[in-house]
């Protein structure tokens, strides 16, 4: 392997003609809080990646730049080059996200507990702005291999890291089995945790996550914003959704769409006009 210095390097979130997602795409996210690309890196390098995850994850300086972070030949670099996951990261994050820190996560055969749900974050006031984490796994996961769980739609409530650990299950969790190669990108406020390895076969995960350097705001393709899908999607709601809290998470997705789409009229049923119409606060009032 030839090294390339990093100054020689670019951020691939900065390429030209990436494929973005559309906006069905990220309003998706926005309602689930993850993005599922089954089998998307290929073969040639699933079939080295355990190698090199065996060997961990090497030191990243907080706040790296992607070519920093990661030279030239490792798998981060890798993984990120992809144009689907650059396309993905740039709609979500813009140009240029920083890289937080990874870690490689194996669950050897017969092994490991069940992880107490939790969200990678203390209480996060941020109503306009997210992290995006990436979730690789080279090799096919089985139910018996207890892929990651997690619950869809939770991201938006806010709770302090793993103080929901007492909840063993709910309705609408989902355990993650997929083909080799797949790639997960998750709001970092999801509720997740990883579940035991019931069969013969270690499991592996190698996660990095990104910080945001640019307001998050139309880096997706918008050609397609006023979708019908678009607002079907921040309208679906989760099984674990009582009625109540129902509507409180599709207020909290609106609020973020209107933060991501800079359209600050959006709203499903009107519920975000009625608790913002403040008329004796205008000037000419």
């Amino acid at each position: 392997m030839v090294a390339v210095s990093t100054a020689e390097q670019t951020d691939p979130t900065l390429a030209e003609d990436l494929p973005l997602l559309s906006s069905p795409e990220v309003a998706r996210f926005v309602a689930q809080g993850a993005l599922v690309f089954e089998g998307l890196v290929p073969e040639e390098v699933n079939a080295t990646a355990v190698e090199q995850l065996e060997q961990g994850a090497p030191a990243v300086r907080y706040g790296a730049s992607i070519p920093e972070a990661f030279p030239a030949g490792t798998l981060g670099a890798t993984l990120i080059a992809l144009p689907r996951v650059a396309g993905a990261l740039r709609s979500l994050l813009g140009p240029a996200p920083q890289v937080d820190h990874h870690a490689v996560h194996v669950r050897p055969p017969h092994g490991g507990e069940a992880q107490a749900l939790h969200a990678d974050a203390i209480i996060d006031a941020r109503r306009d702005a997210f992290d995006v984490q990436l979730m690789y796994y080279p090799r096919d996961v089985t139910l018996e291999m207890g892929g990651t769980l997690s619950v869809p739609g939770t991201h938006l409530r806010q709770i302090n890291e793993s103080d929901i650990g007492r909840y063993h299950n709910m309705l609408g969790q989902t355990r993650l089995t997929c083909p080799a190669g797949t790639v997960v990108l998750l709001h970092h406020g999801i509720w997740h945790g990883g579940r035991r390895n019931d069969s013969g076969t270690p499991r592996y995960m190698y996660k990095i996550r990104f910080n945001p350097t640019v307001r998050q705001q139309r880096w997706w393709d918008v050609s397609d914003l006023d979708d019908p899908r678009v607002a079907a999607e921040l309208d679906a709601r989760q099984p674990w959704m009582e009625q109540a809290s129902g509507r409180l998470e599709i207020h909290n997705r609106v609020l973020l769409w209107r933060e991501l789409s800079g359209d600050p009229t959006f709203d499903i049923d009107y519920w975000v006009h009625r608790v913002t119409n403040r008329p004796g606060t205008r000037e000419e009032a």
